[in-house]
């Protein structure tokens, strides 16, 4: 008999495994897939950590988060300073002082204030959609090269259809400050997140290529509590209907080169580029394997957005007025559970950045103790 089940053995599911193992409590975790570590699972190819599933960088203001991976990882000074494409020409992100000389070879912040107040004016109410909430922020110059193309493969529509608070807290500096986060501590660690997922679940039991919902009466008869980091519509079968997300996928190649593009992420925001975004994974740590040495061999991810479909890797929910609706519906469901919890991203259908999920899934193991 155990404690707990832990469905999903992510980020979430192995914090929360961790901490109730360290807690004396007898714990076993299962995922459907034939990897730990959920989305941010890294596999070494050519000597590089490659993200499996799109770019993730960790960055953190949480000091007592950032201290707790320390004890797992040993995190590397990677910052993340990405470029932007706009056929073939190249812009800073995010938005600051280089992004507005390569835009307008302006060389003082007040320029670049005027330059934008200027552009501001075009619209005079409350933005309505994306497109009027980006103009208002930082004019028309910058939303129709920098936003509206990657913007619109990102989501599959219109800026016109989009709701403006999507873009609301867009990051804009008078300064040369090309950091992305606004984070006191940003890194990868080193080795990649499998490794650091596999020192969280040292000394558990794990099985891997097991779908709990196929399996459910049988593990539920041999554990007290589960907590279940899947989707939440499909512990239901869909019974109130099918949420709603954003997916992407890669198209992976390895280039007998030591250098393709120069920078981690390269954003192609311009509409004719297919792809929203170039990924070349050994940036994220400097080009060297684990012993400082150079690294012949470069892997890129060309990364591509569409719409969800059952059967495909749900990434990004969608959290408009039907999709909220539909979820609160479901978590009405949940709280009526006496042994099931659900947490992450899919469980609880909310985006989550990687410090986030941790301090989440220490509070559920916190309320559960």
């Amino acid at each position: 008999m155990y404690d707990f089940l832990i469905v999903g053995a992510g980020l979430y599911g192995a914090v929360c495994a961790r901490e109730l193992q360290d807690a004396g409590k007898k714990v076993i975790v299962i995922d459907k897939r034939s990897h730990i570590g959920g989305n941010i699972f890294t596999e070494k190819i050519e000597g590089i950590n490659v993200h499996k599933y799109g770019a993730h960088i960790f960055h953190t203001n949480d000091k007592d988060v950032w201290s707790y991976v320390q004890r797992f990882a040993t995190f590397n000074r990677f910052t993340n300073s990405p470029v932007a494409n706009y056929k073939g020409q190249l812009y800073s992100l995010p938005f600051n002082m280089y992004t507005f000389n390569q835009m307008w070879g302006i060389v003082t912040p007040q320029e670049a204030e005027n330059k934008i107040a200027e552009q501001r004016r075009e619209i005079s109410e409350e933005p309505r959609n994306l497109e009027e909430q980006a103009i208002s922020l930082v004019g028309r110059d910058i939303y129709e090269r920098l936003i509206k193309g990657y913007t619109e493969k990102q989501w599959g529509r219109s800026c016109k259809e989009l709701p403006s608070f999507i873009i609301k807290r867009l990051p804009v500096r008078f300064t040369f400050d090309n950091n992305y986060f606004n984070a006191l501590y940003q890194g990868i660690p080193v080795g990649g997140y499998t490794k650091m997922v596999e020192s969280m679940l040292e000394g558990i039991e794990v099985r891997l290529g097991i779908d709990y919902l196929k399996e459910r009466l049988e593990f539920d008869r041999h554990v007290e509590s589960v907590i279940y980091t899947g989707p939440i519509d499909a512990y239901y079968g869909y019974s109130l209907g099918t949420l709603e997300y954003r997916s992407v996928f890669f198209e992976n190649e390895i280039y007998d080169c030591p250098n393709y593009q120069g920078n981690a992420v390269v954003n192609y925001t311009d509409e004719e580029t297919p792809w929203t975004r170039i990924i070349e994974h050994k940036w994220f740590e400097f080009g060297k394997d684990e012993l400082g040495n150079d690294l012949p061999k470069t892997v890129i991810s060309r990364e591509y957005s569409l719409e969800w479909k059952p059967g495909s890797e749900p990434y990004y929910p969608i959290n408009d007025l039907k999709n909220s609706t539909l979820y609160n519906k479901y978590k009405a469901l949940s709280e009526k559970e006496k042994k099931v919890y659900f947490g992450g991203r899919l469980g609880e259908y909310k985006y989550y950045d990687m410090d986030q999920i941790i301090a989440s899934a220490k509070a559920r193991v916190k309320n559960l103790l």
